[in-house]
């Protein structure tokens, strides 16, 4: 039985544990940003519109951040996230703008557009055994030029009010696309923690040799991990559509680098078998805090562009360092009855 001095006793190392944790340092770095904009502002950053526009364009970073951080967790690369995001968002405007398509079915219909988009290319990575870096990238390539043909060169505006209404719909100044993206986050929170699907996908991104041993089919975890990451880009296009004015062929023409910058920032490994929701989250919370204070400073965005650069080289090189370093240590020992986590995975999938 625990007793309240065994409780004590590990209270410290779990204090130490926290504090070292990368959720622990971006969600105080995030907390000192923020205070530090408000202070900067007069106090104008933390009133309602100010708070209910910074939330507003959040919604979209961490949807996209979510989608990457699906397909890193199996070790793959989706190059295709903006340009999937622009072609899913001109899809949907073009349908209620000049078909006449209710907002709901044209919602639908775009997100559901995304999430085969992401399927067939999980399949056809499957079935290739072509690197899903060349076929996101061609992927990406083939969407640019729908999404060109879909919009050209103008900008469609004529769509829903019902979906502008959305879009601007703010209880207590809390948007609701950016509760929605909490809800897209919360969501796969559970489903990556708490089920056997969500661990069959970390095992096979952690170890896929331990993983097929096991009984786990890489290949289903591939399809599954891009049709998740295009199902997460569709609900971003929607977020993205409902708050923006307008949308027009350069939708998603800077989404690369944050979708990239959010999960590794957040601590999520690039070779894969891990996640990081939160971490995830706070770090598209950052990005959002650097760009407000870009405007709030009026500073060139090349410089904002290469800090986000910066800061993620550091993290990556940072990881690999660390990484080298628990290598040269030898790995460390496991517990009796305990199983390593591609072995739990397949323990649970075989229940």
């Amino acid at each position: 039985m625990t007793t309240i001095r065994d409780l004590r006793a590990a209270a410290p190392a779990a204090l130490r544990r926290m504090s070292r944790s990368t959720t622990t340092t971006l969600l105080c770095v995030v907390l000192a940003g923020y205070v530090a904009l408000g202070i900067s502002s007069s106090g104008s950053f933390f009133e309602g519109p100010s708070l209910r526009t910074f939330l507003q364009y959040l919604a979209t970073p961490i949807l996209i951040g979510l989608a990457q951080m699906v397909a890193l967790c199996v070790g793959q690369l989706n190059l295709a996230v903006g340009a999937l995001g622009g072609f899913t968002a001109c899809l949907m405007g073009v349908l209620m703008a000049d078909n006449g398509v209710p907002a709901v079915l044209a919602a639908l219909i775009g997100v559901l557009a995304a999430t085969a988009t992401g399927l067939v290319t999980g399949v056809f990575i499957v079935a290739t055994r072509i690197n899903g870096f060349i076929v996101t990238l061609g992927t990406m390539t083939i969407l640019l030029g729908a999404q060109y043909r879909l919009s050209g060169t103008r900008t469609i505006d004529g769509y829903s009010e019902t979906l502008r209404d959305l879009g601007r719909a703010a209880p207590l100044n809390i948007p609701l696309v950016f509760l929605t993206a909490l809800a897209a986050a919360a969501a796969l929170a559970a489903f990556m923690y708490r089920t056997v699907a969500g661990r069959r996908l970390l095992a096979a991104g952690g170890n896929p040799l331990a993983a097929r041993l096991s009984g786990i089919s890489t290949d289903r975890q591939i399809v599954l991990a891009h049709t998740l990451s295009g199902l997460l880009v569709g609900i971003a296009a929607l977020t993205a559509t409902a708050s923006l004015p307008g949308v027009n062929r350069s939708v998603g023409g800077d989404w690369l680098l944050p979708s990239f910058a959010a999960p590794i920032i957040g601590g999520v490994a690039l070779t894969g078998g891990s996640v990081a929701v939160v971490g995830t989250v706070l770090a598209a919370f950052l990005m959002r805090l650097i760009d407000t204070a870009r405007a709030q400073f009026s500073l060139d965005p090349s410089w904002v562009n290469f800090l986000i650069g910066l800061v993620v080289l550091g993290t990556v090189v940072g990881g690999r360092i660390h990484q080298t370093h628990l290598d040269k240590k030898g790995p460390a020992p496991v517990p009796r009855g305990d199983a390593t986590p591609a072995a739990a995975a397949a323990t649970g999938g075989a229940r």
